[in-house]
């Protein structure tokens, strides 16, 4: 019995992570769940897997999960606290489901606890790439990612010669906006954002599809996880969502991963690495597909993608500082107060503000990935306050 402890079960990620579970009862079990605030849904998922451990955002909130299950004598955690407590708890596998910056501090705190993580929170790596690798071969844990994308990677990547790696290829949908000109994606609206063609994902990282951030910190995800520098990294469209990703051999083959567009599938190739799990859902039927389409990207449509190139040619800490503007603008569109292009327009302000600093920051502890952070959300508040950019 494997024992599995979840950052974010109430989100995507986690939800599905827990059906995996659910499938496969004699094999894992969910033992501490870290939730923020619809504690509606974690009470129902308590009392399906009971766990050991549980974490709410705040005291409100573990007081409202303690009336939802009364007479349970649950373990509750509150806040950043929690999501530590969660993370270090005695699991075999740390499931980090977290969207955003907050789930740095206890991926790291999962590490250094001697936790195996399989990462869906890509920001992890995007903000701290090379001192959370640091922590891992430090630590002598697994790092198995769970980004469609990446786990795609992974897998293509199974029991090759890193030197006789070429490139490596990722996928994209291309997004609800795709083949929508330029002028009607300046009038988008977050419901339009939010439909996206092929995945059901959470709002932000949904959002980010629709801009190609998304893609774009993938690029810097990828350029630390299987250590190649980011021009060996590239992004092609396939709207089909097929073809996970590609990876190119010195000789010219290229192997790639297939499958259905199911996160149920890299959650449990994480989870029962290096095993296979029978998933019983609908298989691929390329005749059934018929045609899988491949196209560059539009970066003059959708410039996001590049500037997650360039923050990774700058400095160490210009990622953390274009993920901290791309949170900020994004909470921003969605909460209604910004127009669709003014995320990415906020995005390469602030990135261009960094850039323009005197010093190269480098990123030596966490304290230093907080100060960056910190830096990008201040400077893109203040960026959109100046500008007077509204929906």
């Amino acid at each position: 019995m494997r024992r599995l402890a979840i950052l974010g079960s109430t989100g995507s990620v986690g939800e599905q992570t827990l059906s995996v579970v659910e499938e496969f009862p004699d094999r894992y079990r969910a033992v501490a769940l870290a939730a923020g605030r619809n504690v509606e849904k974690l009470a129902s998922q308590v009392r399906r897997f009971r766990p050991e451990l549980v974490s709410v955002a705040d005291a409100a909130g573990a007081e409202e999960l303690r009336r939802r299950l009364p007479g349970e004598g649950l373990a509750i955690a509150t806040g950043a606290e929690g999501l530590d407590a969660v993370a270090v708890h005695e699991a075999d596998l740390v499931v980090a489901g977290l969207v955003g910056a907050v789930g740095l501090r206890p991926t790291l705190a999962a590490i250094r606890a001697g936790r195996s993580v399989a990462l869906a929170n890509k920001e992890v790596m995007v903000m701290a790439g090379a001192l959370v690798l640091r922590e891992v071969r430090a630590s002598g844990v697994g790092l198995l990612p769970v980004d469609s994308e990446h786990s795609a990677i992974f897998q293509c990547l199974s029991g090759q010669r890193p030197e006789d790696l070429a490139r490596i290829v990722l996928t994209c949908s291309g997004g609800p906006f795709r083949t929508w000109p330029a002028e009607e994606i300046e009038r988008a609206t977050v419901k339009d954002a939010l439909a996206h063609p092929n995945w059901e994902m959470g709002p932000k990282i949904s959002v980010d599809s629709a801009t190609l951030m998304n893609k774009g910190l993938e690029v810097i995800e990828a350029r630390w996880l299987f250590d190649v520098p980011a021009d060996r990294v590239e992004v092609v469209v396939h709207p089909q969502s097929i073809v996970h990703s590609l990876v190119e051999f010195r000789d010219g083959s290229v192997l790639a991963q297939l499958g259905l567009p199911d996160m149920r599938v890299p959650i449990a190739v994480a989870l029962a690495h290096p095993e296979r799990l029978a998933l019983q859902m609908p298989r691929l039927e390329l005749a059934r597909v018929g045609q899988l389409d491949f196209e560059a990207p539009d970066r003059k449509r959708f410039p996001c993608l590049d500037l997650a190139y360039a923050a990774l040619a700058a400095d160490e800490a210009a990622p953390a500082v274009l993920n901290a503007a791309n949170e900020v603008s994004v909470a921003a569109f969605l909460g209604g107060a910004l127009g669709f292009p003014w995320i990415a327009r906020t995005n390469a302000a602030v990135l261009n503000a960094h850039l323009a600093r005197a010093s190269t920051p480098r990123l030596r502890d966490l304290r230093d990935v907080d100060e960056a952070d910190a830096w990008g959300r201040a400077c893109a508040r203040e960026w959109l306050d100046a500008s007077g950019a509204r929906a």
